[in-house]
């Protein structure tokens, strides 16, 4: 699958994906992500991205409670809230249970710190939405957004046979 056919190319989204093609792919298309595609990922890899997407999460969330705050649009701040309510709710909790298959216990995930990227990553997030306003802090989000349904629809089209990450992929 080429770049040019991920995307619609009217959406502003894919314009700018387009323009940068080189960077885009190496975020889509990085080594550890084609390790979980092809199933050759080392196992204790994979355990510590799960557990630092634990934490991921919580900061996601965050940054969702702040565009609910940075915005004046009611309707805009309805979405904002309903992405935070389906992280709370919903995405932790499939997280969690993952992470319980893979015998990470919540005791675990309590007690864990951050790793430099994902602070690195996260707190970027949140200082460009702190800093910006609304439309600021939604850029710095997109990427992750739609580089994780990017990413899943392509490894999804491509999975290997008995992958130990196929659960994760699907």
């Amino acid at each position: 699958m080429t770049i040019s056919t991920c995307y619609d190319e009217k959406s502003l989204f894919s314009r700018l994906c387009l323009t940068c093609p080189d960077v885009w792919r190496a975020y889509c298309e990085h080594e550890f992500v084609e390790r979980i595609g092809d199933g050759t990922l080392a196992i204790e890899s994979f355990r510590h991205y799960l557990l630092q997407d634990y934490l991921f999460l919580i900061q996601f969330a965050r940054a969702h409670a702040l565009a609910v705050y940075k915005t004046d649009d009611l309707d805009e701040m309805r979405v904002s809230s309903q992405a935070l309510d389906n992280i709370l709710r919903n995405e932790i909790h499939l997280h969690l249970s993952f992470c319980q298959s893979w015998g990470i216990t919540t005791a675990e995930l309590a007690e864990l710190s951050e790793a430099r990227a994902n602070v690195a990553y996260t707190r970027y997030v949140l200082d460009k939405g702190v800093a910006g306003d609304s439309l600021d802090l939604h850029v710095a989000l997109i990427p992750c957004s739609v580089g994780y349904g990017v990413i899943g629809r392509r490894l999804k089209e491509n999975l290997t046979p008995n992958n130990p990450y196929q659960v994760w992929i699907d």
